[in-house]
């Protein structure tokens, strides 16, 4: 849920917030990665479940990591 809400705001937040908002959606993603190979690893979730999860996250990933890299660009330095 924490993942949804933070991809709601960085959507509708102004320009100059989405990048730090895009930063904190990857933490958490990167978060929620490490837990879920954790719990395959303790045998809480089948093979089966484990890579369907997995390729679900490493494609939410790959986008939330474009849309960062595009923010990275257009930010001004400091």
């Amino acid at each position: 849920m924490e993942l949804l809400e933070i991809t709601f705001t960085a959507k509708y937040a102004r320009r100059e917030d989405k990048l730090n908002i895009l930063e904190e959606l990857s933490k958490k993603l990167d978060n929620l990665k490490f837990f879920v190979t954790l719990l395959w690893e303790a045998k809480g979730l089948t093979a089966n479940k484990y890579g369907q999860l997995s390729q679900k996250l490493s494609a939410v990933g790959k986008m939330t990591g474009k849309w960062l890299q595009l923010f990275k660009k257009e930010a001004p330095a400091n």
